[in-house]
């Protein structure tokens, strides 16, 4: 019974959030038809949420409001909107047919303004509620770089750019967001880390192309080195040591160095270098055991050891994890030449690895013949194995497809969470500015990754359908409310620029018959709109069925 009872609560977390969801912004949608449909004098039959069997229903005046049993759209079905039909002279005035075209075109664009309209209105709310950003905060910058030289430090706060104010680190991208390919001068004034004094640096940050493909803009301003990414505390763990035998494992993450806390790699060391030798070590740590789901905390505590003057990373037995497998892929190379879970990466081809980046460059520098070398050490031995990468397709951050040669191996991430504040407005003229801002943004990225895919700059493995709605929709609801009302305002933004796409059947088609009978000054003839009807109709389900093809094949994928 009790199993279930947990089957029916799953199925209802995923579920519930999905039906909640869609059936809002459905109902957004053809609110937008049925009010400007009203208000031009339009007969409206039928307002159902859903296709199908009717399962409730209730009608007032000329209209019935219906619940129907599949719940993957809606529909407003106004008397008169079938071309050819005859309609007595009585009916004419509240035909849809018979309304003027321009008529006709505010009701077929109500639908799809509504869903830009209420993405605003979600915002809003959002914009009220508080969300989480980024904080404005960089992350570990490298010694050799001109970020370094310039002044910047890690862990740096920064406070303004170019006398702008900066709050996020979205701020940040769109100071540097550039339409033009010409260099930009940057003024930023930054607190270091664990000072308040302010300081400024002075740069020039050369133009370089976009690596957000789905931007509007085409280059962004770089200063080499310049990066929010902070190393984390996740440890890879030297076996036959003092802290492995007291249980610290590969893939524990140190939050605490005797009570002070730690979240980045760069503050482990100098905490335990003021550490004192002669009094007992305790590290809180962060980390699974076997049997666990989460993370738990645990603490571990080293006595004294008299044979060290001051503690240090390599004396405790302690490395960065990111050269540790926390992976390796069923019937892939790697698998087939004996990698294992926890194996740590030593060499490639003789050459010494000191960082994953490491790992890449020499696999996708295979030249397709002779096996690749690896040493690995394993439970404190030294193992020497013969892998033959294979030619993969991987799919790349920016949604680009990339063939390159991989063995099938993932590494312990060692990287911090960043800092985050909470953005909110008590000022409602300052909430419709930053709602409207915000839709306006996802716009703009709906409308590049259609213009992307056109140029076969993303790969059409990202088209999405209902099935890939839901798990966003579940996912986000399991988050909060403000993640799951993000999510619904972007997918209601998706609606809006869906249904303009020109595609007969979609609201879009319709406009294009309208504007095609304004620059005429009439219709098309009802065998062409047949036709069209019928074109548009095998693109649409073909790009449901593609899409749902790319959800079950993401499915069981993982």
């Amino acid at each position: 019974m009790e199993m279930l009872l947990n089957l029916i609560h799953s199925g209802l977390s995923v579920v519930l959030p999905f039906v909640i969801l869609l059936g809002i912004l459905i109902f957004v949608h053809e609110l937008g038809h049925f009010l400007v449909a009203r208000w031009c004098g339009v007969r409206v039959e039928v307002f159902s949420l859903g296709f199908g069997k009717k399962i409730l229903k209730y009608k007032k005046g000329d209209t019935t409001y219906a619940l129907s049993i599949i719940p993957l759209g809606g529909y407003v079905k106004m008397f008169g909107e079938q071309p050819g039909v005859e309609i007595s002279e009585e009916d004419k005035k509240v035909a849809f047919t018979h309304k003027t075209v321009w008529q006709r075109i505010a009701v077929v664009l109500a639908g799809p303004l509504m869903n830009f309209f209420f993405a605003i209105f979600v915002l809003m709310m959002v914009a009220f509620i508080g969300e989480d950003a980024k904080a404005p905060m960089l992350g570990d910058i490298k010694q050799d770089t001109a970020a370094y030289t310039a002044g910047f430090r890690s862990g740096d706060r920064v406070i303004s750019i170019n006398d702008k104010k900066i709050g996020t680190w979205e701020e940040i991208q769109n100071v540097l967001s550039l339409k033009a390919n010409q260099d930009l001068h940057l003024d930023v004034v930054v607190q270091h880390e664990g000072s308040q004094e302010e300081s400024k640096v002075s740069v020039l940050a050369k133009a370089e192309p976009n690596p957000n493909i789905l931007s509007a803009y085409d280059y962004m301003a770089n200063v080499e080195g310049l990066t929010a990414l902070s190393a984390g505390t996740t440890v890879g763990v030297i076996p036959n040591t003092a802290l492995f035998a007291l249980g610290l494992r590969t893939g524990d993450s140190i939050v605490g160095i005797n009570g002070s806390k730690v979240s980045h790699w760069r503050e482990l060391q100098a905490a335990l270098e003021k550490a004192n030798v002669s009094a007992p070590l305790s590290l809180d740590i962060m980390g699974k055991r076997e049997g666990d789901k989460e993370d738990k905390a645990l603490t571990v505590t080293l006595a004294p050891l008299e044979s060290m003057k001051t503690f240090t990373m390599s004396n405790l037995g302690l490395e960065s994890s990111e050269l540790y497998l926390s992976k390796v892929m069923d019937n892939s190379p790697a698998k087939a030449a004996g990698l294992k879970e926890g194996d740590r990466l030593v060499s490639i081809n003789n050459t010494v690895l000191n960082k994953w980046d490491d790992v890449i460059a020499n696999i996708k520098s295979f030249d397709g013949k002779n096996p690749v070398d690896i040493k690995v050490q394993r439970e404190g031995q030294i193992v020497d194995l013969k892998i033959t990468p294979k030619m993969t397709t991987q799919m790349t951050a920016a949604g680009t497809e990339e063939k390159r040669y991989t063995i099938g191996i993932a590494p312990v991430v060692n990287l911090s969470t960043p800092e985050t504040l909470v953005v909110r407005t008590n000022n409602p003229i300052e909430a419709l500015v930053r709602g409207t801002e915000k839709t306006w943004d996802f716009t703009v990225m709906t409308v590049m990754s259609f213009v992307r895919l056109f140029e076969a700059k993303i790969s059409p493995k990202n088209i999405g359908g209902v099935i890939s709605i839901g798990q966003a929709a579940s996912e986000t609801y399991k988050i909060g409310i403000t993640p799951f009302l993000q999510m619904m305002a972007i997918i209601s933004v998706n609606l809006f620029i869906l249904n303009l796409l020109p595609i007969p059947v979609l609201d879009g088609g319709h406009l294009v018959f309208y504007t095609i009978e304004v620059i005429k000054g009439a219709p098309l003839s009802l065998r062409k709109m047949e036709i069209a009807q019928q074109v548009g109709m095998a693109l649409l389900m073909s790009l449901m069925i593609f899409a749902l093809f790319n959800d079950f094949t993401r499915i069981f994928s993982l």
